[in-house]
């Protein structure tokens, strides 16, 4: 048993083989934005309040209509069967336990209507949009419960570890919500395989204008994924849109983004749910987004470096026990007191 969500990652990385440890691990460029993310939330300082009569911390929430055991989502990762014989089904099996809502992603090793749980779908914008529809259609189905546009991918970062690495996915690991990932399997020096599908397949054109025909045609709630500006913010909640996601993609994207928590500030108060990415790596990280305005927050490394040394009940339980420990110390009964927190930041 580890102590802390974050012990995972070096247990993780020891079993993995390199180039795929690099692959979860990595940012793009120069990795100024992965970095960021951590060193801004470690800025964020808040006021705990004393003599609250606190014996237990109530985390139960609700994010986008989902109950919620904990203002807790699993973030949307590509591939999980990289780290584990499961994959996505093992993840989701242990979110569902824990009783906090799994995001599936375009990209799943496993077809979505396989996958249990209260799920999201993570769409990614392909340049087919008969898929696009397709995927929606199939997500309703299922039973989804939202729908997550990402739109800060027009196309892929450049992942500098995946071009040294050479990286391609192993045989037997596909996207298997998509017809074929024949590119993602072919090893090229100097090129990342993965990227490579990712150019093939992914729209770069998508616009405003997209999203509005999505939302005239899907009545699940969207959620906007890939916000940092409060003016995309306003333009997400003008056409429809049930919430936000504030990420900079886990430092995968522009490489010198802001810092997701450094964002949230001016995104939050725009008249839409805001949820937090990019970073997380506690319970007390948790409870620092909530302080400074986000409905919730999504998780995505720390529980995927979980999956990969079989550990995904113990980390959900451990991120609650963070939690309910870093509301006790800081005074706060439930997450109401826990958005009424003072708090300053250092930089």
């Amino acid at each position: 048993m580890v102590d802390a969500l974050r012990d995972y990652e070096q247990l993780a990385v020891d079993r993995l083989a390199q180039p795929v440890a690099d692959f979860i691990a990595g940012g793009s460029g120069d990795e100024l934005t992965l970095r960021a993310n951590r060193r801004a939330l470690d800025r964020v300082q808040l006021v705990p309040r004393v003599l609250a009569g606190v014996e237990a911390a109530v985390t139960i929430d609700r994010l986008v209509g989902s109950a919620a055991a904990m203002p807790v989502a699993v973030a949307p990762m590509a591939y999980q069967r990289l780290v584990h014989p499961e994959g996505e089904l093992e993840l989701a099996r242990a979110a569902a336990a824990a009783g906090v809502p799994y995001v599936i992603s375009t990209l799943s090793s496993v077809p979505l209507e396989k996958i249990p749980g209260d799920c999201w779908f993570q769409l990614y914008w392909l340049r087919d949009r008969g898929v696009v529809e397709s995927l929606v259609e199939r997500a309703v189905a299922a039973g989804c419960s939202a729908l997550v546009v990402t739109v800060d991918v027009p196309v892929m970062g450049r992942r500098l570890r995946d071009v040294r690495n050479a990286f391609a996915l192993p045989e037997g690991i596909v996207a298997a919500n998509l017809e074929t990932t024949r590119q993602a399997h072919t090893a090229v020096p100097g090129l990342s395989a993965v990227a490579a599908h990712t150019a093939s397949a992914f729209s770069p054109t998508v616009s405003w204008a997209d999203l509005e025909w999505l939302r005239s045609r899907c009545d699940l709630p969207l959620v906007v994924k890939g916000i940092l500006d409060p003016r995309d913010a306003r333009r997400a909640a003008a056409i429809g849109a049930e919430a936000v996601v504030v990420s900079n993609h886990g430092g995968r994207q522009l490489d010198g983004a802001v810092a997701s928590i450094d964002a949230l500030v001016d995104v939050v108060g725009n008249d839409i749910d805001v949820l937090l990415d990019s970073g997380i790596r506690s319970g007390t990280d948790v409870l620092k987004a909530l302080a400074l305005g986000a409905s919730g927050v999504l998780i995505g490394r720390p529980l995927l470096w979980a999956l990969a040394v079989d550990a995904c009940d113990e980390a959900f339980g451990l991120l609650r026990r963070e939690l309910t420990d870093a509301m006790l110390l800081a005074g706060c009964a439930d997450l109401q007191a826990v958005k009424e927190l003072s708090w300053r930041n250092d930089g």
